[in-house]
């Protein structure tokens, strides 16, 4: 199978042995916007990765993989020293997976065929073939919460998402935003809704879930997160945190002091 360069970031340690491949990304590593013409499945093993496309951003930990299709343009960023895991799907096989970029929870056998892909060289022809086959499978098959943050193209709208991507941690309100984006509270919530399929308080928590994503993996207690972020308490925090992400940040934590990295 001959290897293809086309999923290899310009800078960094990184392997690609077609069909699958890893790297190891230092904090802050940006690749610029860019699309395959297969799919890919990509897997931060350690650290955090964040995959950005027209149609908004996941920040995927240890417990998410990520999807982006044939032909979707796409840009990522790593947070903490992440350790990268891809696997090419060709476009003839992508037709049992989302049509959109998308992600899901990282199952038990989604997490050893993964490694098993990427961290040991085919031995017996078609080894590869049968593994990606049991992936897309298990990919299709799992249900996640979602950590997918759409953005707007209404300019009202984005002029409000703009400023609270600016400060997440603010508490002012929709009808304030309103007023200095050009348009009414009422007008506002109607547009989170029907262009984003959520309601300005939902986004605003999928936002800061985010950035709060960033700061644990950075090392920041989850104290100083949820103040950061804009919580009141830690106590409001985990509860949101653990309802989006469907473990607790201390939780989150354990497992990136666990992997190495």
């Amino acid at each position: 199978m001959p290897e293809s360069r086309q999923d290899v970031p310009p800078r960094g340690s990184f392997r690609l042995a077609a069909p699958a491949g890893w790297g190891r990304l230092p904090h802050g590593f940006v690749l610029d916007r860019h699309q395959h013409r297969d799919g890919l499945l990509l897997w931060a093993a350690a650290g955090a990765l964040a995959t950005t496309t027209e149609r908004g951003t996941w920040v995927a930990p240890a417990n998410r993989i990520t999807w982006t299709p044939p032909g979707f343009e796409h840009s990522h960023r790593s947070f903490g020293h992440t350790d990268v895991r891809l696997v090419v799907i060709p476009r003839d096989l992508c037709g049992d997976l989302p049509r959109r970029p998308s992600a899901c929870a990282v199952t038990p056998l989604l997490r050893e065929t993964f490694l098993a892909l990427t961290d040991r060289p085919e031995t017996r022809p078609g080894a590869y073939e049968r593994l990606r086959a049991v992936l897309v499978d298990e990919f299709a098959e799992t249900s996640e919460p979602s950590l997918h943050l759409p953005e707007p193209t209404d300019d009202r709208l984005r002029a409000v998402t703009d400023r609270l991507h600016a400060d997440p941690g603010q508490n002012t309100t929709l009808a304030v935003l309103g007023r200095a984006a050009g348009a009414s509270e009422r007008t506002l919530s109607r547009l989170f809704n029907t262009e984003l399929g959520m309601s300005f308080h939902r986004w605003r928590t999928m936002l800061r879930v985010h950035h709060a994503l960033i700061h644990l993996t950075e090392g920041r207690s989850v104290t100083a997160t949820a103040t950061t972020c804009g919580w009141s308490n830690p106590s409001s925090f985990i509860d949101a945190f653990t309802e989006v992400v469907g473990q607790t940040p201390g939780r989150h934590q354990a497992d990136l002091r666990s992997r190495p990295g």
